[in-house]
């Protein structure tokens, strides 16, 4: 079906036009512009993830050079989450008000900027400072790039699209583990910064080769963009020989300005708690092990500083495996059953852990290790769920205000850490995550909803 001019057409069959554009888009097979609109928004996305997790690199190296006390360092690895809980509700916001390309950008431009900042951190302060800042970056970038991906791809496949990309930002955590690991015994704490100036390159083609979402753009009122997008997306599909179906309307959501209050009215109230305790319990312990485990594994366990390293990047790849098994198994068991299963799972080895006392550096490893991997089937794919859950004039604020509890998480988790540890012990901080995630667990049971193959405009009213 050739649509010429769907939209004013769709407007005088009394059909709306959000419902003409989700039609169109949901009868698409991957085309080349989305296909590659995920790679260059996922190369992006990889050094956000290398971002914020080289600090925990660099630490057991600042620990000694600057002589920093347990609770300083829980501080310098908090302080770059609670900049990205600020980015997650700020520039989530913003995506609603001028576009997901606009602020892709500017939190990428601010981000790197303060990667070089970095450099030239000289004490405790300083490096606060500027992660906190360089926090409100990458906290905005993330959750704006999910709402931009979630909404240029169609129901069919949508997790298994969405979370390969997603798998990016855990590649970048993997890629900070191996630059931590070659280069920070060699050439100090500062390679971790340098090397995390390259997203500095992706600007162009950030700038150059995206389109904006034509949902955004329909649901405020620009339609003659969104069908001009949409169209050549057709037009890619029809000349790589795909045979296209006719566009199947489903209803539109309602056509209101976004408003964050309706966050908390009517089925959104139940989503938003939820999707919210879902992100505290799941980062808390993720990003609480992650970020302290190179610094344990060299002050409790007295480790050389490459093996410290080493067994933190260990940590990393094992998560980065976990997540490509969920996202290439996600479509088929689903968002709430595959949630609810992990939460309940991932205690268990910590437990155990806890159990044996936490006694070897190979114990730590590996129980702490499982657990994370399974953790992180839930963490990374989180962002998939948030987007799913909301409408289109949602969907940014929606995603940032709830990733703005995984930043809440994240920047806890290290300072509980250094406070258990300092007053009861390693192995009550395995026990402590255990309960913490069994949490998470009974929430998602009791107020998850199911939204594997769904179109976004069905799922949210």
């Amino acid at each position: 079906m050739n649509i010429q001019n769907p939209i004013p057409a769709a407007q005088a069959r009394g059909v709306d036009p959000q419902a003409e554009i989700s039609a169109r888009l949901e009868r698409l097979p991957i085309t080349r512009e989305v296909f590659w609109a995920r790679n260059i928004v996922g190369a992006a996305t990889f050094f956000d993830g290398y971002t914020v997790i080289a600090i925990a690199y660099a630490m057991p190296v600042l620990v000694r050079e600057w002589g920093l006390s347990p609770s300083q360092t829980g501080m310098i690895l908090s302080m770059g989450y609670l900049g990205q809980l600020i980015g997650a509700i700020l520039f989530g916001w913003l995506a609603e008000k001028i576009g997901r390309l606009k602020v892709l950008l500017f939190t990428i431009l601010l981000f790197v900027s303060m990667d070089v900042a970095c450099l030239f951190a000289a004490g405790a302060g300083m490096m606060m400072a500027f992660r906190f800042v360089q926090g409100i970056g990458t906290g905005g970038e993330v959750p704006v790039a999910s709402a931009y991906i979630n909404e240029i791809i169609g129901s069919k496949g949508r997790g298994k699209f969405f979370l390969l990309y997603e798998v990016m930002f855990l590649l970048g955590l993997v890629g900070a583990g191996l630059i931590g690991y070659f280069m920070v015994p060699t050439y100090g704490w500062k390679a971790m910064f340098v090397v995390g100036l390259v997203p500095a390159i992706l600007m162009i083609p950030l700038r150059w080769l995206l389109k904006e979402s034509p949902r955004w753009l329909v649901a405020n009122g620009r339609y003659e963009e969104a069908d001009r997008i949409v169209t050549q997306m057709e037009n890619s599909a029809r000349s790589s020989g795909k045979e296209l179906p006719e566009p199947r309307i489903v209803a539109a959501p309602a056509q209101r300005q976004s408003d964050w209050r309706e966050l908390f009215q009517g089925i959104y109230l139940k989503r938003t708690l939820s999707i919210w305790a879902m992100w505290f319990c799941a980062y808390m312990v993720a990003n609480g092990t992650i970020t302290w485990l190179p610094t344990l594994y060299r002050q409790t366990f007295n480790l050389p500083l490459e093996t410290s390293i080493l067994y933190g990047f260990i940590t990393s790849v094992g998560g980065v495996i976990a997540a490509v098994i969920c996202a290439l198994l996600i479509d088929k068991v689903g968002r709430k059953r595959w949630y609810t299963g992990a939460l309940l799972i991932a205690p268990l080895p910590l437990l155990l852990l806890a159990w044996l006392g936490a006694t070897s550096p190979m114990q730590v490893l590996v129980l702490a290790g499982l657990a994370y991997a399974i953790v992180q089937t839930v963490t990374f794919s989180l962002y998939l769920y948030s987007a799913e859950i909301y409408p289109t004039r949602l969907r940014a604020i929606g995603t940032g205000t709830g990733s703005a509890w995984l930043r809440l998480g994240s920047s806890a988790g290290p300072i509980l850490v250094g406070f258990v540890m300092s007053s009861m012990g390693i192995q009550y901080v395995f026990a402590t995550f255990a309960v913490i995630l069994l949490i998470g667990a009974l929430i998602t049971a009791l107020f998850a909803i199911e939204t594997k193959g769904r179109v976004l405009e069905e799922l949210s009213p």
